[in-house]
């Protein structure tokens, strides 16, 4: 079926709902983030041609939207009306009614899998509880790293362990699939750290992976490129310096110029006029190997990221905590 016969089994559907109940099903049998049609329909994306991705990734998130703006309309209008036997409270506040909405960092986070999806990418859903091998070893991260160290990971007993970085998405995604691939994974990674205004025990990161015949440090580029300009500015400008990571040879610090002063000079970027966003690089020959695939046949890129980093430098806040608070005063301004 097409999106475009899609759209209209959506609109067929949505005309016969006249309660809130019906809405609410609606709802689930179409955005439900693990069985709704338009979830399915992104997964989808794995068995196409890449030269077809990106229209089919332009075309669903117009679907999502489109299905997402009508339901929102239509719950908030079912809920203004009493329905049968029930009473009508006139003591009520008149509408519209105070709605919550998307909390900032889960609201950028989907804005980061739509421009990944616009770009042909497959987005991975990963489990949070991994595998040593999946979280360190096939990463290329011996026994004695430091990142490995009960001081810095946390350990859940065995082999299993709350996930350090979205990395893994690496593993999960050559385990799954031949080349050409296209991944992406964005949630919540854990690590000890202090919480303080740069710090959280548990935060957000994005991480993408990339192999097929011929990739090069110029398609990392034209990748980072399209994808930063999109999440931040048009004018920015990016730069490499030389980086390590074991999972990637060679490695890079990506810095982007500054987006408050646009290179001039700042407090925010210490008058430097570049602000570190991003670790990346080659992805590592022997993580290829480990994910069974032919290293001498094919080459790819990685990175990561973190989403509260790019949240703060995105709204302007100065305390990761605040994000983490709960207080309205500040979530209301989102």
């Amino acid at each position: 079926m097409t999106i475009e016969e899609l759209r209209g089994q959506f609109d067929r559907e949505a005309a016969e709902a006249t309660s809130p109940q019906a809405w609410k099903s609606l709802r689930d049998r179409w955005l439900a983030r693990d069985s709704g049609i338009i979830s399915g329909q992104m997964r989808r994306m794995r068995e196409l041609n890449p030269q077809e991705r990106p229209a089919f990734g332009k075309a669903i998130n117009a679907l999502r939207d489109h299905v997402s703006q009508k339901l929102e309309k239509a719950l908030a209008a079912a809920k203004a009306v009493p329905g049968p036997g029930e009473a009508l409270d006139v003591t009520r506040p008149c509408f519209p009614y105070p709605t919550g909405h998307e909390h900032p960092i889960r609201n950028l986070q989907r804005e980061i899998e739509r421009v990944f999806v616009s770009m042909g990418f497959q987005v991975f859903d990963l489990p949070e509880i991994e595998e040593d091998y999946n979280n360190f070893e096939s990463l290329n991260m011996p026994e004695d790293h430091p990142a490995r160290d009960a001081q810095d990971t946390f350990y859940l007993g065995g082999t299993r362990l709350l996930r350090t970085h979205c990395s893994t998405v690496q593993v999960h995604a050559m385990k799954r699939g031949r080349p050409p691939i296209r991944a992406v994974s964005t949630g919540q990674v854990y690590r000890r750290d202090p919480f303080d205004a740069t710090h959280s025990p548990m935060f957000f990161q994005v991480d993408v992976l990339v192999v097929d015949r011929g990739i090069s440090l110029a398609h990392l580029k034209g990748n980072l490129e399209v994808f930063l300009k999109q999440i931040f500015h048009p004018e920015i400008r990016m730069r490499f310096r030389p980086g390590y990571f074991p999972f990637v040879e060679p490695g890079a610090e990506v810095d982007i110029s500054c987006i408050f002063c646009f290179g001039a000079g700042c407090k925010i970027c210490k008058q430097s006029g570049w602000i570190e966003i991003l670790g990346a690089g080659m992805v590592h020959p022997k993580v290829l190997r480990m994910g069974g695939i032919d290293d001498a046949e094919y080459s790819g890129f990685a990175w990561g990221m973190g989403i509260d980093r790019v949240a703060i430098l995105k709204y302007g806040v100065d305390d990761i905590r605040l994000f983490f608070e709960n207080d309205l005063r500040f979530l209301e301004q989102f």
